[in-house]
Formats: C-alpha cells, sequence, structure tokens
C-alpha cells in the first residue's frame, strides 16, 4: 500500500501542476476577451481567430483542470444527503462511484475522442469559419484532459483505500483556506489594529 501512496502522490503532484499551470489561463482568455471586444468597438474589426482561440482556452480550462478539481474535492457533491454519512461510508461510495461511473465514463471518453484527434492531426484540419485555427490541437484536449481525470481518479481510489485502512487521514475532510476576501479582510483589520 506504501508503493500505491507513492504513486499517488506523484500523480497529486502532476495534477497540482497541471492545474496551477492552467489557472493562468483564465488571465489570458480575459485578456483575449477584453482585447477583443476593445477592437470590435473601438476599431469595427472583428476576427474568427479571436473568438476560437478564447473557446480553445475555456475548452483548456475546462478540460486539464477537470483532474486538478477532484483531487481538491471541490466537484459537485449532494452536501445535503453526504452531510449525514460518515467519512467511512463516504470512502465507498466515491470508491463506487470512482470504480463504476468515472472510470467507465473517462476511459469511453478517451477510447472515443482519440480517434477524432488522430483524424484531425493527420488531415491538418482547420476552422470551417473565415480565418478560423487549426483544430486539432483542441481536439487533444479531450483525450489528454480525460487521460488525466483517471489518473487523479486512481489517485483518489488509492487514497480512500489507504484511508479506510488507517493507513492515512480523511482525504474528503476540508481544510479551511482562508478566501482572498478573507484574506483581504483580515489584513485591513490588522493595518487598523483591529483583532483577527
Amino acid at each position: 500500500m506504501q508503493a500505491l501512496l507513492k504513486i499517488s502522490r506523484a500523480i497529486d503532484a502532476l495534477t497540482e501542476r497541471v492545474g496551477k499551470a492552467t489557472i493562468w489561463l483564465v488571465l489570458i482568455v480575459t485578456l483575449i476577451s477584453a482585447i477583443n471586444a476593445f477592437v470590435r468597438y473601438a476599431v469595427n474589426y472583428s476576427s474568427n481567430g479571436l473568438l476560437e482561440i478564447q473557446w480553445y482556452l475555456f475548452s483548456a480550462i475546462f478540460l486539464l483542470c477537470a483532474g486538478y478539481t477532484l483531487m481538491r474535492n471541490e466537484h459537485v457533491r449532494i452536501d445535503v444527503v453526504s452531510s449525514h454519512f460518515s467519512p467511512q461510508v463516504l470512502a465507498w461510495i466515491d470508491i463506487v462511484g470512482t470504480l463504476f461511473f468515472l472510470a467507465p465514463m473517462a476511459v469511453a471518453v478517451l477510447y472515443l475522442s482519440w480517434p477524432i484527434f488522430v483524424n484531425s492531426f493527420l488531415n491538418n484540419e482547420y476552422s470551417s469559419n473565415a480565418g478560423g485555427l487549426i483544430v486539432w490541437p483542441v481536439r487533444a484536449l479531450v483525450p489528454v484532459g480525460f487521460f488525466l481525470l483517471i489518473l487523479q481518479g486512481f489517485s483518489e481510489l488509492i487514497k480512500r483505500i489507504a484511508f479506510l485502512k488507517g493507513l492515512i487521514s480523511d482525504p474528503n475532510a476540508k481544510q479551511h483556506v482562508p478566501t482572498p476576501e478573507e484574506e483581504l479582510a483580515r489584513a485591513i483589520k490588522q493595518q487598523r489594529g483591529e483583532t483577527v
């Protein structure tokens, strides 16, 4: 089990790096959107390429951060129901969910999206829009994103089993990390000399 936990930590480290790098795409897509809107209204010029790069970057953010979201335990849960279960029951729900829902779905999407990417790459597919971009890079995001999700699902499975064996603490436990707003409020209070 210790070897599996080491693999899990390596997958988590990869997921963390991919997630933190991908988060910067939010800034880039925001800047592109702002520039595109400014140019459209100030100069009366529009570019399909600029619109498509925004869509590509949104796709990258969503697909490449799916595993990161899973690792951070920030995916959608029905907290009204799950808050009534013990950590052990939640771990079992995660194991069953990973084995019978997440893994089959992610493997199926990976399997089905790979030939579409390969075909697009071999044919050097371009967008049908005038001034559009090459398509294969965005088609590659689907198998890459789902491969990363499968890896992270495997890591989460290892952590749930290790938790049930008593080897690690509850992986579902949310650690309170202050939000940027809470940090700002704390900094303002400290500057004023108020008690935090």
